[in-house]
């Protein structure tokens, strides 16, 4: 197994980090230990789903609100600006 040293850890993270193990009912280091395991082996969401699902709550059709607008229902602003070349760097 590896050796991982941690310092200047602030004092209020160590105390919440000290609290936490004590209700767990482990050591300081085996809840650390606890807490990077989970961390790195909890599966990594697409950056692009997850956007999507804050976009579905915001319309307020979450997947698990029963609701789901169709695309055709959206009302589309009529345009006020004419169309002009992108510049870029």
């Amino acid at each position: 197994m590896g050796t991982l040293t941690i310092r200047n850890v602030d004092e209020p993270t160590h105390d919440l980090l000290r609290a936490r193990a004590a209700r767990n009912g482990r050591s300081v280091e085996a809840e650390v230990r606890t807490i990077l395991s989970d961390t790195v082996n909890a599966p990594q969401q697409n950056l692009l789903l997850q956007l999507h699902e804050l976009l579905l709550e915001e319309l307020g059709t979450a997947p698990d609100s029963g609701h789901h607008v169709d695309i055709a229902e959206l009302e589309i602003p009529e345009r006020t600006e004419l169309p002009r070349d992108l510049a870029l760097p």
